[in-house]
């Protein structure tokens, strides 16, 4: 049988002889620590002093506050509540007051005369219950350690991967405030992070052809809800000097369980230095003089 080491039990009795007794009895089969309470409030002092009890076993009958009186003022407070109460006596056996036992908060009502064994057994059932709650509950610590771990180092690996990347990235929310940018974009835009943080997309964002600027905000959340993307828009960034730093632009939408958008995440390329080929309206390859009087010849 395992000892229990390391545990603590408090016994609470205002007769001498059954505190004697009953730490005699456990402290021959188990090597847990034994406090005593001559009192229900003698009791409730030695909680605050150590917090750390695993255990009470508790006498009913007792002047001034009784075994059920203390039972209840050890579950409304935070740090006593969830310490298991086994209740033992001699004179309150009926139903009605193992009922109420329970009703207080009670783990257990165990009647005398109990045989020695019988009451051992009893506690040593706590003893395992305790520790098996406290094995895993370091299983769970540890498992929340590793995924803590692992949060963090995704979140710097894609922290580096936004710091690095050559694309200017803001992110948005739906009414088109800047809730997130990374450095590309301060350095194209010549604000800092934090100017950036709290902007309108309008503030630094020129669309080519948009005449409505207070307008595009809604007709790209349109555009965004039927086609969740709009890729490689040709626009214009309004950079604080007033320069149109020209770019080519992606907007993405981020939708929650709901199905509505949550973020928009917008990517600008610079396009400084990038020869704009445009394209005539007619197709057809133009023919050169020589060209046509080979063939009036």
């Amino acid at each position: 049988m395992s000892r229990y080491a390391g545990f603590k039990l408090l016994i609470v009795d205002d007769h001498a002889n059954n505190l004697f007794t009953l730490r005699t009895l456990i402290e021959t089969h188990m090597d847990v620590q034994v406090l005593e309470a001559i009192s229900g409030q003698d009791a409730i002092d030695l909680t605050h002093q150590h917090p750390d009890i695993d255990l009470i076993i508790l006498d009913v009958q007792m002047p001034e506050m009784d075994g059920f009186q203390t039972a209840s003022l050890l579950k409304l407070r935070k740090r006593t509540r969830d310490i298991p109460i086994i209740f033992l006596t001699a004179a309150f056996k009926s139903e009605e007051f193992q009922q109420r036992g329970f009703a207080v908060g009670a783990a257990d009502y165990l009647l005398k005369p109990i045989e020695d064994n019988q009451l051992i057994n009893k506690i040593s059932t706590y003893f395992r219950l305790i520790a098996k709650e406290r094995d895993l509950n370091r299983v769970l610590e540890r498992k929340v350690e590793e995924r803590t771990r692992e949060l963090a180092e995704a979140r710097q690996y894609l922290e580096n991967i936004v710091s690095h990347m050559g694309e200017a990235l803001l992110v948005l929310d739906p009414a088109g405030v800047i809730t997130l940018t990374n450095p590309a974009a301060s350095r194209m835009l010549g604000y800092s992070a934090e100017d950036l943080r709290g902007m309108s997309i309008g503030d630094v964002f020129e669309e080519e052809g948009d005449e409505q600027a207070g307008a595009f905000m809604g007709i790209w959340l349109e555009a965004l809800i039927r086609t969740g993307a709009l890729n490689k828009i040709e626009a214009r960034f309004i950079a604080r000097d007033g320069r149109r730093v020209p770019i080519l632009f992606s907007r993405t939408a981020i939708k929650d369980a709901e199905g509505n958008i949550s973020d928009i995440i917008c990517i600008a390329k610079d396009m400084t230095g990038y020869v704009r080929i445009e394209r005539d309206a007619d197709p057809t390859p133009q023919r050169t003089a020589h060209e046509a009087s080979q063939e009036n010849g």
